[in-house]
């Protein structure tokens, strides 16, 4: 039947750093360092939803599980599990919210970089820094579809949690609803695998731009 549980295993930009030696004015290359790790800063909210959707993901699955082993006969039972359900499908959408406000406020601070770096005098390290813009605005861009397929695929868990109440729900309209659901679970995986890869080569990329521009800066362990 319904294969539900997808977490989203969403690699995020863990990667905090210290400057160190600044003296004088901040050059361009310092002023994207700084930029950059606000943006870690900002993205602090998306990293945080990511355990509790995936535990509102696994207690979701346990009520639809409980739900398909109900005869109608305990159909009480099932609207009660299906509001259960529903209340969960609620919180994942809003925490799926705070996960998106909070990389639009990223993307935000992200294009501060733009000026600094027409101001870097060396053009490979220029170079360097306009290929890490290229990666982290496709990662922004992937994000965008992640976003709008797992916001799909809440809309289409409500659904179902709202058939599930109905005495006259038939298995072709049950079956169809798990297959356009299934669907939907597809497209929101490889769009999370496809965020997670940009995310992680921009975060490879971040780090050589550091040491080719110069940067002195040390792992902060937290």
């Amino acid at each position: 039947m319904k294969n539900k549980l997808f977490k989203l295993q969403i690699i995020v930009l863990s990667m905090s750093f210290l400057l160190l030696g600044c003296m004088g004015g901040p050059t361009p290359e310092e002023q994207i360092y700084e930029t950059l790790e606000k943006v870690v800063s900002l993205e602090k909210e998306f990293e945080e939803q990511q355990d509790p959707l995936i535990e509102l993901e696994k207690n979701e699955r346990s009520l639809y599980d409980e739900i398909l082993t109900l005869g109608m006969k305990e159909f009480d039972r099932i609207v009660q599990l299906s509001d259960e359900a529903l209340a969960i499908v609620d919180e994942r959408e809003t925490r799926l919210n705070n996960e998106y406000e909070s990389i639009k406020a990223s993307k935000e601070e992200f294009q501060k970089v733009d000026e600094f770096i027409e101001e870097i005098k060396d053009e490979k390290v220029k170079e360097e820094a306009d290929e890490l813009v290229t990666l982290m605005n496709k990662r922004y861009d992937s994000y965008e579809e992640l976003y709008s397929t797992y916001s799909e695929a809440v809309e289409n868990d409500r659904k179902l949690y709202e058939m599930f109440k109905k005495e006259d729900l038939t298995l072709e309209e049950l079956e169809a609803q798990i297959n356009s659901i299934n669907a939907t679970y597809e497209k929101v995986v490889a769009a999370n695998d496809t965020f997670n890869s940009y995310t992680d080569q921009y975060n490879k990329a971040k780090v050589s731009f550091y040491e080719n521009a110069g940067l002195e800066v040390v792992y902060n362990e937290e």
